[in-house]
Parts: structure tokens; sequence; C-alpha cells
């Protein structure tokens, strides 16, 4: 079973999220970054874009794949972890401390997301 920090939300698109004072933090999870092997790129969204929920916030590639990381509400991205233009392999070492991107949800809604125990019966399949 893959780390789950208890600290954080979780979605079914296996990312993390940390609400931090009404902007949202957001990362994958070590199961997502498992699943995709090394990652070698992060292709950023620009800053103060306006999202909807579902849409894409930006890509991540790795040896295996090509993977996007959705919003999880509608928004606007605040910033990206600049760290990960040249180093996108701290993702595999510490995805819960390699934060993605800050968020400015409209409507967040805590009810939508998963915490860590609804995260680990997901991820071993029973929901």
């Amino acid at each position: 079973m893959p780390n789950v920090p208890a600290d954080r939300a979780y979605t079914r698109d296996h990312e993390w999220i940390i609400n931090e004072s009404g902007s949202l933090l957001i990362g994958i999870t070590d199961y997502a970054q498992n699943a995709m092997g090394d990652i070698v790129f992060v292709d950023f969204s620009k800053t103060d874009v306006p999202v909807a929920k579902g849409s894409e916030l930006l890509t991540l590639e790795s040896v295996k794949s090509v993977a996007p990381v959705y919003a999880p509400f509608d928004g606007t991205i605040m910033a990206v972890n600049t760290a990960l233009e040249d180093a996108p392999e701290l993702i595999n070492q510490d995805p819960y401390g390699a934060w993605i991107v800050r968020f400015s949800a409209e409507n967040y809604d805590a009810s939508a997301l998963m915490d860590a125990a609804a995260y680990e019966i997901f991820c071993a399949g029973g929901a």
C-alpha cells in the first residue's frame, strides 16, 4: 500500500490537496508517482489563468507515460513549483513534499474529496 498522509485530502485522479487558508497546494500521490515511474518533465500551465473544474492544469511526463493533473474545482492557478522545472524527479523522491500547483478555488468543497482512509480504500479497488 502506498504512503497516504492523513493531513491532506485526495481526489479520484490521485492528486493530493492541502487547503492553506483558501489557497490549495496540489500534488500527485505516492500511488500516482509509482504508477508513472520516473518523472522527467513537468509541462506547466501559465499562472493567473482561470480554469474550470476537471480542466487540465498541467501534464507530467515520465519514462512510461504522459499524465494530466486536473483542477479539482473552478479557480485560478496562482503559482507553480518552479523547482520542478530543473528537478522533476523531486516528485518521485517525495510526492507529498513536492507540491506542483498553488490554486485559488472559487467553490472549494471538502466533501467532494476523500480523506486518507477513503483514499486507501479507493486505491485498493474498494470504491
